[in-house]
């Protein structure tokens, strides 16, 4: 059984076999919970631009047929350190990049890749100028038979196209849901 720190300790070319080998999702494991994120694969310079950690939550929503999630922003205390999300002016989770758990069957992934299932970012109600929009990200459970740790792989959706881009991620599971963010665009 890998563990995140196996995950962090990897290189890229370890990463893409990892996901290559990867299981599909039990999506009513995941409904209702939610994640820590960590970047894999970022120099550490775009670490500190942007973050290292981060949350991915998975709802099922009563009004839509599919699982749903979105992404908040979370103070940079390290993959270890005590997890503390951000917070807008109001007191609410600051989110992002909200997603929709897709069969991956019908597309033609990167690298001969075929996974069970991706995060549609660009139908999910993100607003027009949202570069999120362009997410395709396959996402499989590392370990057969658990839902505990998951693998990412950023992947755009150019023009029809399917582009990798040199990222990946990993989430761990944190526990239930705390709190159910509506997409900009409900």
């Amino acid at each position: 059984m890998l563990k995140l720190e196996d995950l962090l300790a990897m290189d890229r070319r370890e990463l893409a076999g990892v996901m290559r080998r990867g299981h599909a999702l039990e999506l009513d494991v995941l409904a209702e919970s939610q994640y820590l994120g960590a970047d894999l694969s970022l120099p550490p310079l775009m670490n500190r631009l942007l973050w290292k950690t981060f949350r991915k939550t998975f709802h099922r929503d009563a009004s839509m047929a599919e699982l749903r999630g979105w992404n908040v922003r979370m103070q940079q205390t390290g993959v270890r350190g005590p997890v503390r999300p951000m917070l807008d002016r109001r007191g609410h989770l600051r989110s992002f990049g909200h997603y929709v758990v897709r069969d991956a069957s019908s597309l033609r992934w990167p690298d001969g890749l075929r996974p069970a299932h991706y995060l549609d970012y660009g139908h999910a109600g993100n607003l027009r100028r949202d570069p999120a929009r362009l997410g395709a990200t396959p996402l499989v459970a590392v370990n057969a038979g658990s839902m505990d740790l998951l693998l990412g792989w950023e992947v755009l959706r150019v023009a029809g196209r399917l582009l990798p881009l040199p990222d990946y991620w990993a989430l761990e599971r944190q526990g239930p849901l705390e709190e159910i963010i509506v997409p900009p665009r409900s």
